[in-house]
């Protein structure tokens, strides 16, 4: 009979795990990567961490390698500069790198939107009664809230609304500490930054949404989702539809798992139960699901309104939405 001591079964063992996990390493380097770039401090990094702690790109047979980015400009400059495959960014800045002769882009995903909220003491008899009022905005002169809602304005009650108030544009965080600390009464920000405000007792005066349906357009339209070349996307379909449905997959996840919520509490970087449950419930409401010929013709008229008010500064060249903005392919 054969006697194996411990210390030999011991030794057995961990050489067998180690050949495994280089196995496991060797299977995983030639798995096919997809380079993506996204705001360091995004909320995007949300669903960025569902994905890597669960695996679910390896499982899907790819490795996301995922690049920190300073700013939005930084990640067009890094799709652009293909440093990346794959940006997070909005169909009006597809559209008009089409419009140039670009062949962008975008895979919606995301229908969560901002707008705009006031001091919890301002009375206001509609939206659009903001007159008088110092007004921050946060972005530039072409956000989009901001042109959307001087349309709405001007077509509900026929007012000139930057005429009617002074604008203050600042970056999103400073605009909600101005708004805390009363230093402007009303503001035009991002749903994360909105989301707060409204845990704080700011009243919301108007969303996104209701802009949009106040202009006659109906359908829910996802203003943001993932930009890739669509020659990169064509050369490697398989590859990019492992990726969509994978972030699908992951936000699917946070819409439906609170333990997944409190995984990523620290991301969302909550200062409160009550901010952390209203970031929840807005990204929540915001999942976007069927993307079709109906939101097709929506964004279409959208983006003639924006390109009216905000001009080539937003839009450049393109006077219409340019064909192919959208990847509609699974």
């Amino acid at each position: 009979m054969v006697s194996i001591s411990l210390t030999t079964l011991i030794r057995s063992l961990f050489v067998a795990i180690t050949l495994m996990a280089v196995s496991l390493s060797a299977l995983a380097s030639e798995l096919p990567v997809v380079k993506v770039g996204v705001l360091k401090f995004g909320t995007i990094n949300w669903e960025m961490d569902v994905i890597k702690r669960h695996k679910l790109d390896e499982k899907a047979g790819f490795i996301l390698d995922i690049t920190p980015l300073a700013s939005k400009n930084a990640s067009s400059v890094a799709l652009q500069g293909e440093a990346v495959d794959v940006i997070f960014s909005d169909w009006v800045w597809v559209s008009r790198q089409r419009a140039a002769g670009k062949t962008y882009t975008l895979s919606p995903t995301s229908a969560t939107a901002g707008g705009m909220f006031a001091a919890a003491d301002i009375q206001l008899s509609s939206p659009c009664d903001i007159g008088g009022q110092k007004l921050g905005i946060a972005g530039g002169a072409v956000d989009k809230t901001w042109l959307l809602y001087q349309a709405y304005c001007e077509a509900k009650e026929n007012k000139a609304i930057s005429a009617l108030t002074e604008q203050q544009f600042v970056a999103p965080p400073l605009l909600n500490k101005l708004l805390m600390q009363n230093k402007v009464p009303v503001g035009i920000n991002f749903w994360h930054y909105g989301a707060r405000l409204k845990a704080a007792g700011f009243q919301p005066v108007i969303s996104l949404d209701e802009i949009v349906k106040g202009l006659g357009i109906n359908t829910q339209v996802p203003m943001l989702g993932w930009v890739f070349d669509e020659k990169w996307a064509n050369a490697n379909p398989s590859l990019v539809s492992a990726f969509l449905k994978t972030s699908a997959d992951a936000r699917a996840m946070l819409r439906s798992s609170d333990a997944e919520w409190d995984v990523i509490r620290p991301l969302t970087k909550a200062e409160n139960d009550e901010v952390f449950n209203a970031l929840k419930t807005a990204y929540r409401r915001g999942f976007s699901g069927v993307f079709g010929e109906e939101q097709l013709n929506a964004a279409a008229k959208i983006f003639d309104i924006l390109a009216k008010e905000g001009g080539p500064k937003l839009v450049g060249k393109s006077t219409t939405l340019s064909d192919g903005t959208f990847w509609l392919k699974p």
